[in-house]
């Protein structure tokens, strides 16, 4: 059996091609896949010299040239047709890698994989999903819960949401191991009437989806308790979700660092409270998470967070591979047909709820 084949940029990131590297030896040398590190060859070859590997693990695809964060997405693409992360989505959609990994700028990702690797038949626009920590209300095995999208769209329809909870729980139940997960819609108010015609259209949707656990809408307010495990939204809400919460997570942590100078008794309670801290600190580190799926392609592309460490690369790798194992993509495309293949009498009933008849 051949094993899996993960395309990584390795040129794309905040903290260079070294740090790819590292991450893609440490990931060979815990998961049976093969990495294709897609690069300027000379680079990426020192760098690999340096380093104890399996050399049948790691295989590098020359790439000339790259796209940096700055870089406006479309127009660098159309310009640098060899750039790393044009060259790794590429390989993907020809059949030569089984999964595409990329720490680069979330438009080229998004863009290289959008002109390079198909589109799951029905789905009407991809979406970046990423877990977040909870206080875990539902009692999980882990804290995590997942919030798409998160930044591939700015707006969308209620059909494309409702295909974005579809997409989301597929890679909850398949990833995650969280059977039939409670899936709930963003929104300003729990009420089905809250949020203007197309949220209301979306909470119609969901409602009458038997493949999907939904329990109804979720406010700003009850992100953090952890009481369902998928939130759909645009992503223009979805990105500022998230990077509020990150910020969050930085904001404490440089707080309690000033209350650790500040006074003997408070550095007497962190020092007590050190256990708990490092767990926060550990639930809310990106690196543990590897990356955010962009979900809706035929293959699984992953996008790392752009100050990616040797670690997260490593993780995110290792996440690309389980994504391909358990064939998350072939089981949303599996629901995505389910669900467009609906009767169009349901639509005609969902219409009729909306519109009702004035005879």
């Amino acid at each position: 059996m051949n094993p899996i084949r993960i395309a990584v940029d390795a040129m794309g990131g905040d903290n260079g091609h070294k740090v790819v590297v590292r991450g893609a030896i440490k990931a060979a040398k815990a998961n049976p896949v093969k990495i294709i590190l897609v690069g300027h060859e000379k680079k990426l070859a020192n760098a690999l010299r340096k380093h104890k590997y399996d050399g049948d693990a790691i295989e590098i695809y020359n790439a000339t040239e790259e796209i940096s964060m700055n870089d406006s997405p479309k127009t660098s693409i159309e310009a640098k047709p060899d750039a790393s992360i044009v060259v790794a989505a590429r390989l993907v959609g020809e059949g030569k890698a089984d999964s595409f990994v990329s720490a680069g700028s979330t438009g080229s990702v998004v863009l290289s994989a959008a002109r390079n690797i198909p589109r799951i038949s029905d789905v009407r626009r991809t979406a970046i999903a990423t877990v977040y920590p909870t206080m875990n209300e539902l009692k999980r095995d882990d804290i995590l819960s997942l919030i798409l999208d998160v930044g591939a769209n700015i707006h969308c329809s209620a059909e494309e949401m409702a295909q974005f909870a579809i997409m989301g729980s597929a890679y909850v139940s398949d990833v995650r191991g969280t059977p039939n997960p409670k899936v709930a819609l963003l929104n300003i108010g729990e009420e089905a009437t809250k949020g203007g015609e197309k949220m209301q259209e979306a909470y119609r949707m969901l409602k009458n989806m038997p493949t999907i656990n939904f329990i109804g809408n979720i406010e700003g307010k009850d992100i953090l308790r952890g009481i369902v495990d998928v939130i759909v939204t645009e992503g223009f809400v979805g990105n500022i979700v998230i990077k509020t919460l990150e910020g969050a997570a930085n904001t404490v942590g440089r707080l309690g660092k000033l209350a650790f100078k500040s006074r003997i008794s408070w550095k007497l309670g962190l020092i007590m409270l050190r256990k708990g801290m490092a767990f926060i600190k550990e639930a809310t580190d990106y690196s543990e998470y590897g990356g955010a799926p962009l979900l809706g392609f035929e293959k699984m592309v992953i996008i790392a967070h752009g100050r990616s460490n040797a670690k997260a690369i490593s993780n995110a790798i290792k996440l690309a591979g389980k994504c391909v194992r358990d064939d998350v993509c072939g089981e949303i495309a599996k629901n995505i047909h389910t669900f467009e293949r609906e009767p169009e009498r349901e639509y005609e009933r969902m219409k009729s709820e909306r519109y009702p008849s004035q005879n």
